[in-house]
């Protein structure tokens, strides 16, 4: 197996290498504004450091989000371009469970705790997690004063915790998507045949820009 995972889900770009034993390489750059011209070359660079090409690519992994509608369109979009001209499996992550999976293995967490994500708009995505880091509900876009009383008190992940610590008391790290960790879930989602997302995205709401369904009249002078 040599699996690419990337993400577009937050203000990172992020990509890694694995090969189904360990990472081999990842990469990340920073630009919320900028997905569509950052993870072509982020790509690029995650592969030369792994020292292979496209071709040598066995598995595709992408961060299907939650996440604001236009970067996380670059990724999947991306995803199943590349999928579909490589002949792979392209597999889709919950990007809010890759960050609970380094927040577990990396002992940020010891208990059930939440990732809160930036939905921008004054709101967050938000999903609860037991210790071991397995999803309890679905992620929600909520603004921060909305989410349950308890699942605001407990230890809470992730860049939107951080924003509004007036009501996530207990904020950890890390607070973006790592590519090292969505390809880390991919691989062992995999390896245990769990049942597997598709590239479907979570945009949990829509977009900022939305085309008009009536017609405006225009006035002659």
């Amino acid at each position: 197996m040599l699996l690419l995972a990337f993400d577009t889900s937050s203000a990172a770009v992020t990509a890694a290498v694995h090969d189904g034993v360990s990472m081999i390489a990842s990469a990340a750059e920073f630009g919320s504004q900028s997905h569509g011209e950052l993870l072509a070359p982020t790509i690029a660079a995650v592969l030369s450091r792994a020292g292979v090409g496209p071709s040598a690519i066995t598995h595709l992994a992408v961060g299907v989000g939650p996440g604001p509608f236009t970067g996380l369109r670059v990724g999947v979009v991306t995803a199943r371009v590349m999928a579909e001209a490589l002949a792979i499996p392209l597999i889709g992550v919950c990007s809010l469970d890759a960050i609970a999976l380094q927040a577990v293995s990396e002992s940020a967490v010891d208990g059930p705790f939440c990732v809160a994500t930036d939905a921008r708009r004054k709101e967050v995505y938000v999903a609860s997690y037991d210790a071991r880091g397995v999803r309890l509900d679905d992620p929600a876009v909520l603004r921060p004063a909305d989410v349950e009383l308890h699942v605001r008190q407990s230890p809470a992940v992730g860049a939107g915790a951080w924003l509004y610590p007036d009501e996530f008391i207990d904020p950890r790290e890390p607070r973006l998507v790592s590519g090292a960790w969505l390809a880390a879930f991919a691989v062992a989602a995999i390896a245990s045949g769990e049942s597997l997302l598709d590239s479907t995205p979570l945009y949990l709401r829509r977009p900022d820009a939305v085309a008009s369904l009536t017609r405006k009249k225009v006035t002659r002078p």
